[in-house]
């Protein structure tokens, strides 16, 4: 059975997805996570058995797996995670600049597989090159590149369009090089600054219904309804033969087909060959048109002219359509402001998730950011040098009020945080994830038998346990260990160690432990990278930009 999803249902499903995250009743987070992917000793876990280099090279690195097994444990691993604001998504197309001497496609609606694009030979409108981003961020349409039936591929452009008019225009030069452009918008420097990527340019929000002048200006100046100006381009793909000279003023001939008032002026030069068209009026209400020679028309009629149908009946009424947006961008900034985004961990995952809740709860969290992390206030720590990230911290969890060993609690350090050294005021912050791959056999890194897998027998495999403010925690580096101890005493969200600065954690402490802000199990994560390891710095802010393709 032959059958296609159209290029209108993916631009749809572009403008839905963005519709949902705009939704107020949704939260929709771009999360990091995976702080030490390459912990030697560990395998199978998100490549754990191998090396830093491994891991950073694009060619070698696991790629992530669409499973629920794995995406599950993705979630062990995620450390926290920033809202996306309607301010931080945009539809987005490919980047096509304006390069001197460069031919660009005319915008047709009639491309295809039996009338592909010339220049690059695309069977897509949406993938030829029929707009351009200049040197000022203005968008334009590519309305006549000079092509002809005689010459199919056009001009080289030469001149740079910069005019902001609502009609068509020419751009001056020493030469004309037979190119109109009709321009669009201006990204504006708000979202030059979020949005801007290499290979692709941010669309402005609601086109449809903003009240921004230059928006309102281009969409209502398109709409041929008021202004009958629809077609602006009839294309001469063979200027047939016999027809009546038309003298220096041409002959205003009608433009018929589904639509009305279309009118174009032809011009027959001496060897009585259809030389030039000039849409007179554009008319309104065109899927397809004809042009009506009879007054200039010769026995045997044999010319070939095609009005270009603009989208939705116009130009510049819904750039999403007219452009191909079937992507969005997905801006998330993280600095160094809040104690929830730790700056001396490390990142190699970037995912999105959708609708995570509240820990404790079933209602879908909302707030700004998260953490989703475990921390631990201590009062008791070595030299802040000795604790590293992806460290195996561990402490031996005990029937309350005996000495009986049942398990023992395991954890990945995240983040290790030097509040005070003070001898009498220690204060330290270390965050932790406890990834399942620490309670998997030892030796194959998965769910295969080993003894004392039985958590309540053996103590020390199979069944995840929280730390408690109850007995000593040790730390190693595979080589070294070291004693942490909680500050039992200590509940809060912040800390005033020397009496002048408030410092906050971001995360509610109980009796010096601190839970994850969300469910890490909950939400539905739509998107997941694993990336070239990121290390995080006092110094530098990341900015993640991510692009969904529909």
């Amino acid at each position: 059975m032959s059958a296609i999803v159209t290029d209108q249902f993916r631009i749809n499903n572009a403008g839905n997805f963005l519709g949902d995250v705009n939704n107020s009743s949704n939260s929709y987070y771009v999360f990091v996570g995976l702080s030490n992917p390459s912990v030697n000793g560990v395998p199978n876990a998100f490549g754990r058995n191998e090396s830093d280099a491994k891991w950073n090279d694009e060619t070698t690195r696991k790629k992530p797996v669409d499973s629920i097994n794995y995406l599950n444990h993705v979630r062990d691993t995620m450390i926290f995670g920033k809202k996306i604001t309607p301010d931080n998504i945009r539809r987005v197309v490919r980047k096509i600049n304006w390069v001197k001497d460069t031919t660009y496609d005319m915008y047709r609606h009639d491309y295809s597989s039996d009338n592909q694009a010339p220049n690059g030979q695309t069977s897509r409108l949406y993938d030829s090159n029929f707009y351009v981003i200049n040197k000022d961020f203005n968008v334009y349409i590519c309305i006549d590149n000079g092509s002809s039936g005689i010459n199919t591929t056009g001009n080289a452009s030469l001149n740079e369009p910069t005019l902001t008019g609502l009609e068509p225009f020419r751009a001056t030069g020493t030469t004309d090089d037979g190119y109109l452009w009709k321009y669009l918008f201006t990204v504006p420097p708000s979202d030059i600054i979020k949005f801007d990527a290499t290979e692709f340019i941010p669309l402005p929000n609601d086109w449809a219904s903003s009240t921004e002048t230059n928006i309102t200006n281009i969409r209502d100046n398109g709409n041929s309804d008021i202004n009958n100006n629809q077609i602006k381009k009839v294309f001469i793909e063979d200027g047939g033969t016999g027809y009546k000279n038309s003298g220096g003023d041409g002959i205003e001939v009608k433009i018929v087909g589904d639509g009305s008032g279309g009118r174009a002026i032809v011009q027959v030069d001496t060897s009585t060959k259809i030389t030039d068209v000039q849409v007179s009026v554009g008319g309104k209400g065109y899927t397809y048109g004809m042009l009506d020679l009879t007054d200039i028309q010769p026995s045997s009629p044999n010319a070939k002219l095609i009005p270009i149908i603009p989208p939705s009946k116009r130009h510049g009424s819904d750039i999403y359509k007219e452009l191909g947006a079937d992507r969005v961008l997905i801006y998330a900034r993280f600095d160094d402001s809040t104690k929830d985004f730790p700056i001396d961990t490390k990142f190699a995952q970037i995912g999105i998730v959708k609708n995570p809740t509240a820990i404790g709860s079933t209602e879908i969290y909302n707030q700004t950011q998260y953490s989703s992390i475990k921390s631990l206030y201590l009062d008791t720590f070595p030299s802040a040098s000795d604790i590293k990230i992806g460290d195996i911290i561990e402490q031996d969890v005990k029937v309350v009020g005996t000495s009986n060993t049942i398990g023992k609690a395991k954890a990945y350090v995240t983040s290790f945080d030097l509040i005070s050294e003070d001898s009498n005021n220690k204060i330290a912050v270390l965050k932790y994830y406890q990834d399942r791959s620490l309670y998997f056999n030892s030796g194959t890194g998965d769910q295969q038998d080993t003894i004392g897998i039985n958590s309540i027998s053996g103590g020390a495999n199979g069944q995840i346990y929280d730390f408690s403010d109850q007995g000593a925690i040790t730390g190693t580096d595979g080589t070294s260990t070291y004693t942490l101890g909680i500050n039992t005493s200590f509940s809060g969200i912040t800390t005033n160690p020397t009496g002048t600065k408030i410092i906050d954690l971001g995360v509610e402490f109980k009796n010096g432990i601190a839970q994850s802000e969300i469910n890490n199990q909950s939400g539905d994560i739509i998107y997941l990278d694993n990336r070239q390891l990121i290390t995080r710095d006092s110094r530098q802010k990341e900015d993640i930009k991510v692009i969904l393709e529909f």
